[in-house]
Parts: C-alpha cells; structure tokens; sequence
C-alpha cells in the first residue's frame, strides 16, 4: 500500500514538474527585446547575437525550444555557463553542498530551539512561561531574515567576536563554526512557527488518554513527557517543519548573500547580475524541484512516524 501510494503521489508530481518547466523556459523569454542582446550587454554585436542565438536555439520556433528544454533537462543539461563558459550543472552542484549543509543546520537548530520552548509552553499552560513562549512567534515572525542576520553579525560577530561574520570555512568543524551564524538566522526565522504547532499538539497529548493512563500506573512524568507527549506531538508537527524545511531553500538566497557564503543563493544573485540566464534557469528549475520532493518525504516520513496515516 506504502509503495503505491508514493507511486500515485510521484505520477501526481508530473503535471507540477511540467508547469516549473514552463516557468523555467519562459523566465529567458521574458527579458524585453531580443534575449541574445540583451544576455550581451555592450559586448552584442549582429555576429555575437546571432552566435548566442544559436547555441541557446532562439532561432527555433517557440514549441521547438521548449521541446529541446525538456530534453536537455531529462539528461541533467541546462547548456553552458554564459559568465564561466562550463556547464552550469556542474557549477550548480558545486555550490549545492553549502546551501545543503546550511539547510540540515538550520533544521536542526530550529528543532532544538522549538521542542524546549513548546514544552515549557504546554507544561506551564497559561502561566507566565507559557505567555512568554507565545509571545515569542509574534517577534519572530516579523523579523526579515535580512536584518536579523545583520543584527546577529553586529552582536556576536562584530562585538562579541564569537563567531565569524562571513566565508564558510574548512573541515567539518570550521564549517559548522563558520555557518552557525547563518544557520541560526534561518532557525530563528521558522522556530516560532514551530513553537506554536507543536505546543498546541503538546497541550492535546496532555489531555489525551493514553497520558492519563501511563500516569495512573504511576510512571514518572517526566517519562510520560518524553515517551508518550512529546513523541505523539511531534508526529503531526512532522508536516509543518517539512513546510518550514521548504521554506528555508528560498530563504538561503538572502542569507547567503548577507554572510558571503558560496552557496546556490549567492551563485542565483550574481547570475541573475550577470544575466547567466542558464544558471538561472537551472537553479530556478533545482529548487522548485527540491521543494515538491522535500513535501513527499515529509508526507512518507509522517506515515512511518503515525501508523494511522492511510494512503487511500
């Protein structure tokens, strides 16, 4: 049943992958004028022009040229880098490990920041731990991660001198120290929704049945806490943090821009400058990708958390 219902939700998948494909195409073809000049800059000359024109197929017809783009990317190729004449998968990839690592970091972080704030929240309902903790989400929430990035660069960068304000490092260790900064700025940016899912789940285990039994048979509470509560919440806070995992991709592209990191944020900012439109495309296409297939492993791993997920 599992396999058939990841089977439906990938064949459900197509028709989406199909219209950021078209997105993705068109994104060239809406740059006012001729695409070629306009790619050129000061350097399009009639010869230039019509050199691009042929190596990127805009002297085809549109249905052609979108037919060749679907082809290209099946086989992985969104053509040659126009700023550093490689292919642009290969400098996609090579700038993915950062954003990856950034995105795992920031996870994790927003997950140990969340789980204690929403227990101390649903543990103290109403008082004024739990006040406080609510708060929190309406501050949060409001901050742009731009600015917040800026503002933990001046206290713990600049004043401070905990961490380091920009690069990204080496060795395990060095990278872990050199994104921190970045990876809180993303944690801080989808904890507070966290916060709130999962202490409302929390509040609802507390007053289920199986915790008023488990405590009858007189089992600690803190076991109850983290045996029964907590690890029923967490199931159904699963879906919002594959949401907010979603959510952090696109929220690299600035952050990475802020603290200097080589990531696919910062090669997506400078491409776009240097009017690399493969590499925009490319990126544009890897991320929208990214975000549908992060939904379905959110969806299969809440359904192996909860044996009550049907897949009907």
């Amino acid at each position: 049943m599992r396999s058939t219902y990841i089977v439906r939700r990938l064949l459900g998948m197509i028709p989406t992958a199909l219209g950021i494909t078209l997105v993705t195409f068109l994104l060239l073809h809406l740059v006012p004028g001729n695409p070629a000049a306009t790619l050129l800059g000061v350097r399009a000359t009639p010869a230039k022009i019509a050199i691009l024109d042929r190596q990127l197929g805009l002297d085809k017809p549109l249905y052609e040229q979108y037919w060749l783009f679907l082809i290209r990317i099946l086989r992985g190729n969104f053509g040659n880098s126009l700023f550093y004449n490689a292919p642009a998968t290969g400098i996609i990839i090579g700038d993915s490990v950062v954003t990856i690592m950034l995105v795992l970091y920031a996870a994790v972080l927003s997950v140990l920041i969340a789980v204690p704030l929403a227990v101390l929240a649903a543990t103290h309902k109403d008082g004024v731990s739990d006040q406080a903790v609510r708060a929190i989400p309406l501050i949060g929430m409001g901050m742009p991660s731009a600015w917040l990035g800026i503002m933990l660069i001046l206290l713990l960068g600049l004043k401070a001198h905990a961490f380091p304000v920009g690069g990204y490092g080496s060795g395990l260790v060095g990278h872990l120290y050199a994104l921190f900064l970045p990876g809180l700025t993303l944690a801080l940016g989808i904890a507070p929704v966290l916060v709130r899912s999962l202490r409302s789940s929390l509040i609802d285990s507390l007053e289920a049945d199986y915790v008023t039994t488990a405590r009858s048979k007189g089992i600690r509470e803190r076991r109850v806490l983290a045996r029964h509560a907590v690890r029923n919440a967490i199931i159904s806070s699963v879906s919002i943090l594959g949401l907010q995992i979603a959510w952090l991709i696109s929220g690299t592209i600035v952050v990475e821009t802020v603290f200097g990191l080589p990531g696919i944020g910062a090669l997506m900012v400078n491409s776009i400058y240097r009017r690399d439109f493969p590499v925009v495309q490319g990126i544009t296409f890897i991320l929208a990708v990214c975000v549908i297939l992060i939904r379905l492993a959110t969806d299969i791993f809440r359904s192996l958390l909860d044996p009550r997920v049907r897949f009907d």
